[in-house]
């Protein structure tokens, strides 16, 4: 898949990114597990057998193989940042001499399971409020409706669990979504030796994300630490640096990276986006951030109808600069003084280019929680959602950063002496 750009081929435009691949790791990309038939090696009656006792109470009927070698990585369909901590775990392990594969857990919930988590969760968050109270009153409390859907969502994915990890064997599963830690800590029982790992990067862990047969919590905050502790007290838990990926550690100087765009080298910059679903009002942002002289590289992600009317936008607004879902997030942030997006991974990218962040308040529940995260951090500041307002904290952030601030020191080492200490916490020491 190319880098994909609101421009046409050939247009000329400022900013018109060449066509280079994109990040190949997608939610399209993960592979997932059949509907429905037995493992490989395993008898019909047996799978059937597992399947319904996966339903009553995770009785095993018959014996399983013990785990050996390779790592499993559970990873979720809502947005990218839970696949991007899945492919930086995956990277880590492999530099590690582990075999590592990974699934989707909305996916293999088979059917229509998993796209309906995704136009639930959609639908919530456009009614006002409606998010916000799901969260806090059900999900950070583990209320009966929560609880109730937890128990629904293993009820499907517990018999697919136990089929996959029996037909090929690992000694670790590291769940980077709520409901693949819910499953691997159903079927930890059924398979001796298996190792059950949690990666939350949130700064408050829900109440779902913690279950009883989990030997390790990764979280990167000792906020998140005290959480995952309010239900799981004896918890093993280690608080690790939110993994970044390389091309971040390797963005251009300023100068660099608006030569390559063709941007002005004087120019007030900043790179709007908001997550893969490009949330918020991006379009009135952008357009009153150009007409107050700004120049704006507009990030639509995955969202093709607000690309489209980026694109619109583009053409009356020779300042807004669009892009669709493209690998060139590090060259933007380096060419921009200033970053505005929702709270996620993008956060802690911008600090690695040496970025200041104006946050959006536009991601409800658990995006509160990050974003309050993040303001504690430093280098971020918050702005409302009227474009008027948003102009004028935009204007004084660029009058306050400028010149761009200095790259953070911590490099990628930092995540792989954490990950690697951590990991020998539960007995993994890959490579040795």
């Amino acid at each position: 898949m190319a880098a994909e750009s609101a421009w046409p081929a050939g247009s000329g435009r400022i900013g018109d990114p060449a066509q280079v691949p994109t990040v190949p790791f997608r939610p399209e990309d993960v592979p997932t597990l059949p509907d429905s038939g037995p493992a490989s090696g395993t008898s019909p009656g047996a799978a059937r057998q597992a399947r319904q006792a996966g339903v009553r109470g995770f009785d095993v009927p018959f014996a399983r193989p013990r785990p050996s070698g390779g790592a499993l990585l559970l990873t979720g369909s809502l947005g990218m940042g839970h696949h991007v901590m899945a492919q930086a775990c995956a990277a880590s392990l492999e530099a590690r001499q582990m075999r590592v594969r990974t699934l989707d857990s909305l996916r293999m919930l088979g059917g229509p399971g998993g796209r309906l988590g995704e136009v639930v969760f959609r639908g919530m968050l456009e009614v006002p409020g409606l998010y916000d109270a799901f969260h806090f009153n059900q999900l950070r409390t583990g209320g009966r409706v929560a609880t109730a859907i937890d128990a629904l969502s293993s009820r499907f994915l517990v018999p697919r669990m136990r089929d996959e990890l029996t037909r090929e064997p690992v000694s670790v599963v590291i769940s980077v979504f709520a409901t693949g830690a819910a499953a691997a800590s159903r079927v930890k029982a059924d398979f001796p030796g298996l190792v059950t790992v949690v990666f939350c990067t949130d700064v408050c862990p829900h109440r779902l994300w913690v279950h009883p047969n989990t030997d390790l919590y990764l979280v990167t905050s000792p906020t998140a630490m005290r959480y995952v502790r309010r239900f799981h007290p004896r918890a093993e838990i280690a608080v690790v640096p939110t993994p970044v990926r390389a091309p971040f550690y390797e963005a251009p100087t300023q100068q660099d990276a608006r030569l390559a765009f063709g941007l002005p080298l004087e120019a007030r910059c900043v790179l709007l986006m908001s997550g893969s679903w490009g949330l918020g009002p991006l379009v009135s942002a952008a357009e009153a951030m150009a007409a107050a002289g700004v120049w704006v590289f507009a990030v639509a992600g995955h969202n093709a109808k607000l690309a489209r009317r980026l694109a619109a936008l583009a053409e009356r607004e020779h300042r807004v600069i669009p892009f669709g879902f493209t690998d060139r997030i590090p060259q933007l942030m380096a060419a921009a003084d200033l970053v505005v997006t929702s709270s996620g991974d993008t956060c802690s990218e911008a600090r690695v280019v040496g970025r200041d962040l104006l946050l959006l308040d536009v991601v409800p529940g658990h995006g509160r929680d990050n974003l309050q995260g993040e303001l504690e951090k430093g280098g971020a500041e918050i702005a409302g959602r009227d474009p008027r307002a948003l102009v004028r904290s935009v204007l004084a952030a660029l009058d306050r950063v400028r010149p761009p601030t200095q790259r953070i020191t911590r490099g990628p080492r930092d995540w792989e002496d954490a990950f690697g200490t951590a990991m020998a916490l539960v007995g993994l020491t890959p490579g040795r």
